[in-house]
């Protein structure tokens, strides 16, 4: 990002509003939809810096701004603390109303109204003195906010829009607070003062911004770093803008707005810019995060561009949606192990592969898709643990073939994953040294499903793998008793977590056992239900490292098996 085309700064509420800045919300912007639990977090900060014993100053997070003139600013995140802000002067400032209608020091009380209101919230033009407010709401909000919020006109109550409600409520629910905390007061120097402290001691980290690209590119910079901003209302204003811009119609806003709402809904605002990323890279050339708002606004021209990516989104999202949770209703139960299979991995790279194949597949292909999938993620990212960078632009590749029916069939889609699908040697080594850390949570899941699927290879019996009533057990212990003199301490951490050293035990004879030295173990896992466990009795009389490695070997040797896809799988 040029640094030209972006500055940051902190600044304090005054100096936001306190000059003849504009500042606009665009026009398809979110509505406002903070309730009584944002409004009071925010209230509780504001009494917090009132205390003469409280903080100093209060830090309200990042605003990001868009402007070429430095004079007006689009307010692309942020509007929802602005325009509850605004409404609080506002509240403010009909508590000065009501003692000037009360004549109490009516003169001063006046002046610091017309003060309050010229710094904070608007001011008249002095060209056309005309009124100017500081903050310009969108297309749903802005004609509530100017014709009754602004001038403290008598509020109405019926025929008002949801978010319409909310502005009301939030305006009554200040202006009750103000109201209870200086309502004794009656000469207007606290309510004054109320404003001074909290537009001084209130402030934000600016960042703005020449256009929406340095905009979208300062949302996915803070993401990485874990500040969670709205890039999906960014991309909601350029594509309505397009629209709005395209000979539209209010009646295709209206229906294009209840569908965008319907698919951000499905999906959640939060992990709406993953999927019009996997969604995009189902259809077209592989594209980064950082990449997809230049090419949207490359590839997106004309009204029907918009509707075109809406009916498309609307076809992917209920599939995005499922991915994550195999017990979804969209998925038959041939389908369910291998989604419950590929969240237990962790792995998100075939998204685009699946929802492509998903389009144009039947079920019964599209359940054999899924499980080269899950067979090729396990061998490749659970057991190898390598690089997803060139995995991900395969799984992309196929997936752009198959929407450019390039690939019309299961075997042909299933023979494209073959360069990140590592051979059974590869496989095999891999799987030999492999070390899975149980102290955390996913690695002792992952665990459980390998010892689980050993032991149907090896018994034919099928286990429920997330009962409660198994557990698995380390041969070689987390913290073992004397007796275990075979595993020095510099053998001890390399061989504890190795799946070579891990078992199948129901939970009361895991605890019965605890640290004990092998050579008390052995007779519990003689007993055991479990095929797995008594193997390890069977064949060895004492346990140390070399058993470990070389049951990990044989462990291996059956793993190959197991997760194997036939026509790819080599030497």
């Amino acid at each position: 990002m040029a640094a030209m085309n972006f500055n940051t700064s902190n600044q304090t509420l005054r100096q936001l509003l306190g000059n003849g800045l504009i500042y606009s919300v665009p026009r398809f912007q979110r509505d406002y939809s903070w309730t009584d639990e944002e409004w009071d977090d925010l209230w509780r900060d504001i009494e917090g810096i009132l205390d003469p014993k409280g903080e100093p100053a209060h830090y309200m997070g990042y605003l990001v701004l868009q402007s070429s003139d430095n004079k007006s600013f689009d307010v692309i995140d942020g509007q929802q603390r602005l325009a509850t802000l605004s409404i609080l002067v506002l509240a403010v400032l009909a508590n000065l109303r009501r003692l000037i209608h009360d004549k109490v020091d009516a003169d001063r009380n006046q002046q610091r109204e017309t003060q309050l209101r010229s710094s904070f919230i608007g001011y008249l033009d002095p060209v056309t003195l005309i009124p100017r407010s500081k903050l310009n709401l969108n297309r749903n909000n802005d004609p509530y906010y100017q014709n009754f919020l602004v001038p403290l006109h008598k509020l109405p109550q019926r025929g008002l829009k949801a978010t319409e409600h909310l502005m009301r409520k939030a305006f009554e629910w200040f202006n009750e607070k103000v109201s209870s905390r200086f309502g004794n007061n009656r000469d207007g120097t606290e309510l004054a003062r109320l404003i001074d402290s909290l537009t001084d001691k209130l402030f934000f980290t600016v960042i703005t911004v020449t256009d929406e690209l340095n905009a979208f590119k300062v949302f996915e910079t803070l993401n990485a770093r874990g500040v969670r901003l709205s890039s999906t209302d960014l991309l909601k204003n350029y594509l309505f803008s397009v629209v709005h811009g395209d000979g539209q119609d209010e009646r295709e806003l209206r229906a294009l707005e209840h569908r965008w709402e319907a698919i951000v809904g499905k999906l959640g605002g939060e992990n709406f810019p993953d999927f019009l990323r996997i969604h995009w890279n189902s259809r077209k050339s592989f594209l980064r995060h950082s990449e997809l708002f230049k090419k949207m606004r490359d590839y997106i021209h004309t009204k029907q561009d918009v509707f075109r990516l809406v009916r498309e989104m609307e076809e992917d999202a209920d599939v995005f949606a499922a991915l994550p949770n195999p017990e979804d209703a969209l998925w038959p139960d041939e389908q369910r192990p291998f989604i419950r299979e590929l969240r237990l991995f962790n792995v998100r790279q075939p998204y685009p592969l699946l929802m492509a194949a998903r389009r144009v597949l039947d079920p019964a292909g599209f359940a054999q898709v899924l499980r080269a999938c899950s067979i090729s993620s396990f061998r490749y990212n659970v057991i190898g643990g390598l690089a997803t960078n060139e995995q991900e632009r395969v799984y992309n590749t196929v997936a752009e073939k198959i929407s450019n029916q390039k690939l019309n069939s299961t075997q042909q889609i299933i023979h494209e994953l073959r360069s990140i699908y590592p051979s059974d040697g590869q496989f095999r080594s891999a799987f030999a040294e492999k070390q899975l850390r149980t102290t955390q949570k996913r690695n002792a899941r992952v665990a459980r499903y390998i010892l689980f699927r050993l032991e149907r290879q090896l018994s034919g019996r099928d286990y429920d793998v997330d009962s409660d009533i198994y557990d698995v057990e380390h041969v070689f212990p987390e913290n073992p008793e004397d007796g275990w003199a075979e595993f020095p301490d510099d053998q001890a951490e390399r061989y504890l977590y190795r799946i070579g050293n891990f078992t199948l035990l129901k939970c009361g004879e895991n605890r019965n056992l605890g640290n004990r030295p092998y050579s008390l173990k052995r007779p519990i896992y003689a007993a055991s239900e479990f095929a797995i466990t008594r193997k390890i009795a069977e064949e060895n009389e004492e346990w140390d490292p070399e058993r470990v490695a070389n049951r990990q070997r044989w462990m291996a040797n059956q793993a190959t098996s197991i997760w194997q896809i036939s026509q790819l799988s080599t030497p």
